[in-house]
């Protein structure tokens, strides 16, 4: 660094290069239309924020496939998801300045763009595959495996955008298992996992939960029928018992079979958010509320997209071919990858309800820290 030459501002940011790469398919601002520069800038810092979004989700990802992820390496997580979460909320802001597109302004240019489509975004494919998004849970464009198939060059051959997406597909784990294998790995009331113990641990803390909720279920109960008219208490009857049964289901995973880690994950994710208030709990659950921010961004994101268009060309047939709006609102509403971790918001008990701990003391700071 010290025989590094005098640099400037304009140099090392690549300005000159910036401001060249807006000419649309003519590559000369002279030929686009009156909005056309704008609708193309908007997109490019899209995709620039794409490339941030990947680069902090894929080191989140890689600090939680280690063996073994410290308090303070924690704390980097949480960082980074934060992080991730602030640029969707940038890029819903965003949208607002594409909403300045006029409708009418924004036809005299829209075909050129056919049978282009912000659906061949391959990063944005690279996001969603990175987060956890599995291909069995996609909202094709059209026939199955349209996502791919967007993705080729019009001659049909690999594109560029493909070679990527294929690249991120290949490269390890995704965030959401990632983190499964890290919860699965956390100790419940004290016995590390894989301790002949670990499984009486677990189902000590099960068994205590369970009773638990129960008990607070049927104060809610009690209450709810006594501001309920009496016709009504069958009802409610059947609404709770629901509830009851609905918790005992997902904490044992009668609806994942053959899939332990996820059960075990579940279990942690309760016991972190049950417990947070302990030291060595608190950062975990920090990760869980940064995952949960940055999903709720994601979708909100989706929503705000679909939006922005519906406002600018209504609900016309999409540039790709898709159906438009009725697409990226289904994408909105569908596209949940954590899905397990937003269920375990509905388990949760005020923390005077909460079974004792037994080990709490597991989770303090030791002497020498």
């Amino acid at each position: 660094m010290a025989n590094q030459p005098p640099t400037t501002y304009w140099d090392y940011i690549r300005v000159e290069d910036l401001l060249g790469l807006q000419g649309g398919l003519g590559n000369d601002e002279s030929t686009l239309e009156e909005e056309e520069l704008l609708f193309i800038t908007v997109h490019q810092v899209f995709e620039l924020w794409f490339k941030l979004v990947r680069t902090d989700m894929a080191a989140a990802r890689d600090l939680f496939m280690r063996p073994r992820v410290s308090e303070q390496e924690l704390s980097q997580a949480v960082s980074r998801l934060r992080r991730v979460t602030t640029i969707f909320k940038m890029g819903v802001k965003h949208f607002e300045l594409v909403e300045t597109i006029g409708t009418r302004e924004y036809l005299a240019f829209r075909n050129k763009l056919m049978p282009a489509s912000g659906f061949q975004s391959a990063q944005m494919r690279q996001i969603e595959v990175l987060f956890g998004l599995d291909d069995d849970e996609r909202i094709p464009l059209g026939a199955p495996g349209s996502h791919i198939a967007a993705l080729r060059d019009p001659d049909g051959s690999e594109s560029s955008a493909l070679k990527h997406l294929r690249e991120t597909q290949a490269d390890g784990p995704n965030l959401r298992d990632a983190v499964r294998s890290w919860l699965e790995r956390t100790p419940i009331d004290g016995v590390p996992h894989g301790d002949a113990k670990s499984a009486a641990a677990r189902e000590g803390f099960l068994k205590g939960f369970l009773e638990s909720q129960r008990a607070e279920v049927s104060k809610a109960r009690v209450r709810a029928k006594e501001v309920a008219p009496e016709a009504d208490h069958e009802r409610l009857d059947k609404l709770y018992d629901r509830e009851i049964a609905s918790t005992e289901a997902f904490l044992r995973g009668t609806d994942v079979k053959g899939d332990p880690q996820r059960v075990h994950a579940r279990v942690a994710m309760l016991f972190i958010e049950t417990y947070r208030e302990l030291p060595l709990l608190a950062w975990p659950r920090e990760v869980l509320a940064g995952i949960i921010e940055v999903e709720q961004a994601f979708l909100v994101f989706r929503q705000r997209h679909a939006r922005m268009v519906e406002r600018v060309i209504g609900r016309r047939v999409g540039t790709g071919g898709s159906a438009g709006v009725d697409y990226l609102d289904k994408t909105a509403l569908e596209y949940r990858v954590f899905r397990d971790l937003w269920a375990v918001r509905t388990l949760l008990l005020r923390r005077e309800a909460a079974p004792p701990l037994g080990e709490a003391a597991f989770y303090g700071f030791s002497a020498e820290e």
